[in-house]
């Protein structure tokens, strides 16, 4: 059960309701009143609370769970134990997303600007928003409704937020545009200078940044990750991207819609995202890249080189994940093959 000082938890709910919200259907019509009062993992769900199984590790502890009711595909649904109602989902980690929202909503602050807040008088506030003490609002800075920005966050002069943006604790904006429905955690950093320089021995020579950071609607940037503003064009986050921890942006990056990136990932200036890419943990990419539509890049992979549409590339330098494995398989075979040789006699001694 989620800490009550923490989360908030609506319902109960009949399972036909959190089956409508998921956009599912029940195994078995008899059970559409079951009440169900909260969501939980299937190792310690008891009665009354309702789990999900979107990976097949885990079948056993479905078919032992006690939960009340479970979210499953139908490909897994006759290893339920007795008495589990079931909601059978294509997609059961979505189905369950929607009902544990249904539970736990996003809550909403209350309109207030603490006294203890900063706000220029030249800045612009939409309705309902909540300022958190410490907060520094900047001239010409505009705020659509509802925004609510945390402790000791700075939003910079002329910085403009859509609609319903969260803005985390001790986050800096500056030199950026943001869309509606757009939550920045903790710690980010929109808008500061990008890495442009021209190399000189006689002593490095700084390049203007002057552009800006243009985010979409419906983005999601994590805790510590910055982008930084576009040298003679603007770095552009497309709508409904969602950036990790600690992820770096550089300058004139422009993301697509839809794209996720892990933590720790770096994306040098200039490189072009195409939409719903997806770039694991620690991946690096070189500048002025083109990565096309639809492209998966595992883990700590290195990317030095243009990648068209669709591929899963793996690896550094990285190639499609078929050849890196094989690549691994024959070097695995070949040290194995060393090693059985390196421990054969040849005949002398004792």
């Amino acid at each position: 059960m989620a800490d009550p000082r923490y989360f908030q938890r609506q319902g109960p709910f009949r399972l036909a309701e959190l089956v409508q919200k998921a956009d599912a259907e029940l195994a078995d019509a008899t059970t559409a009143d079951l009440p169900i009062d909260d969501v939980a993992p299937l190792e310690s769900a008891g009665a009354g609370q309702l789990g999900f199984l979107d990976n097949k590790a885990y079948i056993d502890a479905f078919a032992d769970s006690r939960a009340a009711a479970c979210v499953v595909a139908a490909k897994y649904a006759d290893r339920a134990p007795d008495g589990m109602a079931l909601i059978v989902a294509e997609q059961p980690y979505r189905a369950f997303a929607l009902i544990a929202q249904a539970f736990y909503p996003r809550s909403r602050p209350p309109s207030a600007v603490s006294q203890a807040a900063t706000v220029d008088e030249a800045a612009v506030l939409g309705e309902g928003c909540f300022i958190e003490p410490g907060a520094v609002i900047g001239a010409g800075a505009q705020l659509g409704p509802r925004c609510a920005i945390g402790a000791n966050a700075t939003v910079g002069a002329g910085v403009i937020l859509g609609e319903d943006c969260i803005v985390g604790a001790n986050a800096s904006l500056s030199h950026c545009r943001i869309g509606d429905r757009v939550t920045l955690y903790p710690g980010v950093r929109i808008g500061q200078d990008g890495f442009g320089f021209a190399i000189d021995p006689a002593g490095h020579v700084k390049v203007p940044q002057l552009g800006l950071v243009v985010i979409g609607d419906d983005c999601e940037i994590g805790a510590n990750t910055t982008i930084d503003r576009g040298s003679m064009r603007d770095t552009v986050i497309g709508p409904g991207c969602w950036i990790d921890n600690l992820v770096q942006i550089g300058h004139n990056v422009e993301l697509g819609r839809g794209c996720v990136i892990a933590a720790l990932a770096g994306i040098s200036g200039s490189t072009t995202v195409g939409n719903f890419v997806a770039v694991g943990g620690q991946v690096g990419m070189a500048g002025h890249l083109h990565i096309g539509d639809g492209v998966q890049i595992a883990a700590q992979s290195g990317i030095m080189a243009d990648v068209p549409p669709g591929l899963t590339l793996c690896g550094t330098p990285a190639v499609p994940i078929k050849e890196f494995f094989r690549g691994v398989a024959t070097l695995r075979r070949l040290t194995q093959s060393k090693g059985k040789g390196e421990g054969k006699s040849d005949g002398e001694g004792t």
